[in-house]
């Protein structure tokens, strides 16, 4: 950041300066008082039993030392600076005002600021694009994508509860009866360990029935708010699933299309956690921070490693590319045991008139 000379060959050049400058000074005090042999004298005269020009070294060098470690340190402060703003615009967080603040009056430190901006400018700009891409229907012969998947999902779901779920309810009631049978009959006391394995299969199984059909929900709001939508699916998941729930849910103004994207989404972790989590507890939470809409959702479930190969890793990946495809950013951080958060940050970008990039100019 010190242009085309490096913080060892400033410092360098300092120390050698300090060292001519004393040099200097102390040869016309000698020649001003009368001395001789002034080169001689720096090695006659001592301080501390210590020649003279030993002393200008070791000033020379504690000065060099001085400059490397506070050139070293405004970079580093600079260069923090940097990576802050440029953190801000990865995660996605457009409206920090601190993006708009110079960091410094250097003539490099401009045009980074200014690198910056545009960065900025051409990021908002993309998201804005996104964000209009996926409001306009994709169409398949005539019909549009989304009330193809929707029917599809409908047609799943149905079957699925008509014949899948159904049997399973079947075959849990009977194994009830079998259970309770084996509390009375000798007969079957050898069996019990077995039957209670099998209810409990059973029931997993209902529980990934579950997890299933409400994932296959369609992915329309049928005309509620995202707010409504969430609710209304969270109070059906608590009466059907063993499971502690706690959210806070604001409304929201956005598009119809990213309301549609968060609510898939919100689906998607809701049937991730249900299926893979084995999680007691989950908070959901939505609200607007700034510029950007953030949901949060958190479980308290078996989680797992970022490099290991998991059963979600399909569905969570399909959550960041539904997100990508809004402009926003997904944040996945998990440990074994611990559960997983999910934060995901979608910019509120509003329609604009474009930007001129070189609005900004910097005097050379």
């Amino acid at each position: 950041m010190m242009g085309k000379y490096s913080r060892l060959q400033i410092s360098l050049y300092s120390g050698l300066i300090s060292f001519l400058l004393i040099l200097t000074t102390l040869f016309l005090y000698m020649y001003a008082i009368g001395k001789r042999q002034l080169f001689g004298q720096l090695f006659i005269a001592r301080i501390f039993y210590i020649p003279l020009f030993v002393h200008i070294i070791v000033i020379s060098l504690t000065v060099s030392a001085v400059v490397y470690f506070l050139v070293t340190f405004l970079e580093k402060r600079q260069l923090g600076k940097i990576e802050g703003k440029l953190q801000s615009l990865a995660s996605g967080n457009y409206d920090q005002p601190y993006l708009d603040v110079a960091i410094s009056q250097n003539k490099e430190m401009l045009l980074v600021d200014h690198d910056i901006k545009r960065i900025k400018e051409k990021l908002v700009s993309m998201s804005r694009e996104l964000q209009q891409l996926s409001s306009q229907p994709q169409m398949v012969d005539g019909t549009t994508k989304e009330k193809i998947l929707e029917e599809e999902r409908h047609r799943l779901a149905r079957e699925l509860h008509d014949s899948v779920s159904q049997q399973l309810f079947a075959a849990m009631m009977m194994m009830s009866a079998l259970n309770e049978q084996s509390q009375y009959s000798e007969e079957l006391e050898p069996y019990k360990k077995q039957l209670a394995m099998v209810a409990d299969i059973i029931n997993a199984a209902q529980s990934e029935m579950r997890a299933l059909l409400l994932h296959l929900r369609p992915i329309s709001l049928e005309g509620k708010s995202l707010r409504q939508g969430i609710e209304q699916l969270l109070k059906e998941l608590q009466t059907k699933i063993q499971i502690q729930l706690k959210w806070d849910v604001q409304d929201i103004c956005v598009s119809a299309s990213i309301e549609d994207q968060l609510f898939r989404v919100v689906q998607e972790l809701l049937s991730n956690t249900l299926r893979h989590a084995k999680a007691n507890e989950l908070e959901v939470y939505l609200k607007i921070v700034g510029q950007s809409i953030l949901l949060r959702v958190i479980d308290d479930g078996v989680g797992f490693e970022e490099k290991d190969e998991h059963a979600g890793s399909y569905g969570l990946r399909n959550i960041r590319e539904r997100i990508a495809g809004v402009g926003g950013s997904t944040k996945i951080i998990s440990f074994k045991g611990q559960g997983t958060s999910v934060e995901i940050k979608v910019p509120v970008v509003e329609d604009a008139s474009p930007t001129n990039e070189d609005s900004l100019t910097v005097n050379e």
